[in-house]
């Protein structure tokens, strides 16, 4: 969330669009020159916005958006921010999907998923990648019927089974599902960002320049 006062919107340093914030990723640079990933908006400094998706951030990295937006020399980028980003975000994502099944907003194992799919507003369904697609079927089908009139319910298949183990607190989960509530619908959120940043927003979306690196960047 946008801290009190902050606008609700910036300009993308490398396709130099005004987004809103939440379709941006805030990057500033540490006390030692290296550019770090603020998923959070919190930490000091001036930032630099880019487009939260791995295209841009490898644009901004090879264009050295970072030393020009801040007219610092002396900042640099170690290793492979994009992967970095993605790292992160994927850990915030396991993160809320933990936080969510400990405030009992989760629920795991096939015979569990279809009773709450049957009873329970689900606002989520989640499945081990490469692992249980008939399974996975038989429940799609089942949100499919009964959301359909409410908004659906998100199909998630971007963990794998040991990543959900770690997250859910037992072994071998193959099927999930997210039940509606404040921290159900942050892991869902959390889980969107991470799934955008892989596969990027819809063509169209950046309007990228020539040099496809803005001049003109807005900063805080």
């Amino acid at each position: 969330m946008p801290k009190r006062n902050e606008p609700l919107e910036r300009s993308c340093a490398v396709s130099r669009q005004v987004r809103p914030v939440a379709d941006l990723i805030r990057f500033v640079a540490a006390p030692d020159g290296t550019i770090v990933a603020d998923l959070r908006r919190r930490l000091p400094g001036r930032g630099v916005w880019v487009t939260a998706d791995r295209a841009s951030v490898e644009m901004a990295q090879k264009k050295k958006v970072f030393a020009r937006a801040l007219k610092d020399s002396g900042v640099r980028v170690e290793g492979d921010l994009a992967e970095e980003v993605e790292r992160l975000l994927e850990r915030a994502a396991l993160d809320a999907l933990s936080f969510a099944r400990k405030a009992g907003e989760v629920v795991a194992g096939f015979a569990k998923v279809e009773a709450v799919l049957r009873g329970e507003k689900v606002i989520g369904l989640v499945h081990a990648a490469g692992g249980g697609e008939d399974g996975a079927s038989k429940l799609a089908s089942i949100a499919r019927a009964r959301f359909s009139d409410t908004g659906g319910c998100r199909l998630i298949g971007c963990f794998a089974s040991t990543q959900l183990d770690l997250a859910l607190g037992r072994s071998n989960v193959i099927h999930a599902a997210l039940l509606a509530g404040r921290a159900g619908e942050n892991a869902l959120a959390r889980i969107a960002d991470l799934e955008r940043f892989r596969a990027g927003f819809p063509a169209g979306f950046l309007e990228a320049s020539g040099s496809g690196v803005s001049d003109a960047v807005t900063q805080d």
